[in-house]
C-alpha cells in the first residue's frame, strides 16, 4: 500500500473525494469575537479550568456543543442538541448560502499550514483510501457516536494529511488564499486563521481531479472517524451519514509537526513507580527544569526507549530497558518497527506488566500539554509519564503496512480550530 502520494495506482478508485457542503459559521455581529467562540479539539480541553476558562469567554463558545456539561451522558447530548437549535434559532449561527469547500490557514511563529476542509466520502481502512495509525477506545467512540447522533452534526473537522503530487488542489489553495478571507482571528495560542469559500466550478473540478489519486492519513481524529463509519452503518441508506467533516492537508507544501502525548496515572505515586521497575530500566534523577528533562529525553531516546518520569518535584528518565522483559512482554508477531515505539514498550512492559495499570478512564489520561502533565501529576500525588514524539516516517511506515499504533501515540499539529465552520447534517 503506497502513502507517498506520488503513485497510487494501488488505491482503489475512487481515491479521497472531499464534496462541498454548506458550512455552518457563527454570525459576526452577535458573539463578541470569533475567537471567544472557538475551542481546541474536545480530547486536548482536558482540564476542567481549560472547560471553564472557555465557558467564561464567550456564552456561545463551541465548547457548550463539543464538551456539554451536565450529570448524565444522555442528559449532555441533548443539552447540545437544545443548544444547538436555539443558536440556529436565534442566528447566532446561521449556514452559507451555497455549498463550498473552504481554504482554512493558520499561522503564526514558525507555522504556516493550508487545507481543504469539506465532506469527506467514508472508507473502511481495508480499501487503502483513508488510513487509522493508531487504536481507538470504545467508549469515546461511543461518547463521540451519541452526541453527533444527537445533535445530526459534525461539530469539529478531523486532521487528514496526504502527499500532494501536482498544482491542483495545492494552486487552489495557495490562488484562493490570495483573496479576502470569510472571516480572519486570532487565538489566545496567538494563531491567526483565515478562511475562504471555494465555489468556483474549475476550481472544485481541479481539486476533486487531484485528490482522486491519493490516499489519506489520519493524522487527529481516529476516534471520530471510527464515530462516523458507526453512524455510516447505522443509516444504511445513501446519504449525509455517507461524509464526514475533515481538514485535508497536503504535507509536501505545509508539513505538520509530530508532537507526543503523555499518560497521566493519578493512583500510582512516582516513589511507587520507581520502586516497581527496580533494575528493568536504568533510573537517572534529572534535578533541574522542565527543559532539563526534555533534553535528556530527546538524548536517550536517540539509543532506545526511553520516558521521564515526574510528579514528585523531580523528574526520572528511564531507559536502557532489560531486553528480557521486553521479549516476555511485546508482541512477537508485529513488525519490528511496532515492537520497539515507545508507546509499545510504555503499555506492554510498564504499564501492563510492572506497573499493573488497567487502560481505562479512571487510571490513564492522556495530556497533549507536558507542562500540564507535570502539574497535574503532582497535585494529585501521581506519575506523569513523559514521551518523546515519533518521527512522522514511521506513523506512515506503519500505517502503510496496515499495523495501528497504540493509541495516542502521536498529536500532529497545529490542530485545527473548532468552532470556524460547522456541517449540519440536516443541510446536506
Amino acid at each position: 500500500m503506497n502513502t507517498s502520494g506520488h503513485a497510487a495506482d494501488d488505491v482503489r478508485a475512487p481515491g479521497l473525494r472531499l464534496s462541498p457542503f454548506r458550512g455552518l459559521r457563527y454570525v459576526p455581529e452577535r458573539v463578541g469575537s470569533l475567537a471567544a467562540v472557538t475551542s481546541p479539539p474536545y480530547d486536548v480541553v482536558v482540564r476542567p479550568d481549560g472547560l471553564h476558562h472557555l465557558e467564561s469567554l464567550d456564552p456561545h463558545n463551541i465548547v457548550r456543543l463539543i464538551l456539554p456539561q451536565a450529570i448524565t451522558a444522555g442528559t449532555r447530548h441533548r443539552k447540545a442538541a437544545v443548544t444547538l437549535d436555539r443558536w440556529l434559532a436565534d442566528g447566532i449561527l446561521a449556514p452559507d448560502p451555497e455549498p463550498a469547500l473552504y481554504v482554512y490557514e493558520q499561522q503564526g511563529e514558525g507555522i504556516l499550514q493550508r487545507g481543504l476542509i469539506g465532506a469527506l466520502e467514508l472508507s473502511t481502512p481495508d480499501e487503502g483510501i483513508v488510513l487509522p495509525h493508531e487504536d481507538v477506545m470504545p467508549h469515546v467512540v461511543e461518547d463521540r457516536a451519541a452526541l453527533m447522533r444527537t445533535t445530526a452534526a459534525n461539530l469539529d473537522p478531523l486532521l487528514l494529511t496526504y502527499r500532494g503530487d501536482g498544482d491542483g488542489a495545492g494552486a487552489v489553495v495557495d490562488r484562493v488564499a490570495e483573496r479576502e478571507p470569510l472571516l480572519c482571528t486570532t487565538t489566545e495560542d496567538g494563531i491567526r486563521h483565515r478562511l475562504w469559500a471555494v465555489t468556483n466550478p474549475a476550481d472544485l473540478t481541479a481539486v476533486a481531479t487531484e485528490l482522486a489519486r491519493h490516499q489519506a492519513l489520519i493524522a487527529d481524529g481516529h476516534h471520530r472517524w471510527a464515530t462516523y463509519l458507526r453512524l455510516r452503518d447505522e443509516h444504511a441508506a445513501p446519504g449525509p451519514w455517507n461524509h464526514g467533516l475533515v481538514l485535508l492537508v497536503d504535507t509536501v507544501r505545509y508539513p505538520l509537526r509530530v508532537r507526543a502525548i503523555h499518560r497521566l496515572l493519578s493512583r500510582l505515586p512516582v516513589a511507587d513507580a520507581l520502586a516497581a521497575v527496580g533494575d528493568s530500566f536504568r533510573v537517572t534523577r534529572i534535578d533541574g527544569p522542565l527543559s532539563a528533562a526534555q533534553e535528556a529525553l530527546a538524548a536517550a531516546a536517540d539509543a532506545g526507549n526511553a520516558f521521564v518520569l515526574a510528579g514528585d518535584g523531580a523528574f526520572h528518565l528511564l531507559d536502557r530497558p532489560d531486553p528480557e522483559l521486553l521479549a516476555r512482554t511485546v508482541r512477537g508477531d508485529r513488525p519490528e518497527l511496532w515492537r520497539t515505539l515507545d508507546a509499545t514498550v510504555l503499555h506492554a512492559a510498564l504499564l501492563d506488566h510492572v506497573w499493573h495499570i488497567p487502560d481505562d478512564p479512571e487510571d490513564i489520561a492522556y495530556i497533549h500539554d507536558t507542562a500540564a502533565a507535570v502539574a497535574q501529576a503532582e497535585r494529585r500525588g501521581g506519575t506523569a509519564v513523559l514521551m518523546h514524539p515519533v518521527k512522522e516516517e514511521v506513523v506512515r511506515d506503519l500505517a502503510r503496512q496496515g499495523v495501528t499504533m497504540p493509541r495516542k501515540s502521536t498529536s500532529f499539529g497545529p490542530k485545527p480550530a473548532t468552532g470556524l465552520v460547522l456541517r449540519s447534517l440536516a443541510l446536506d
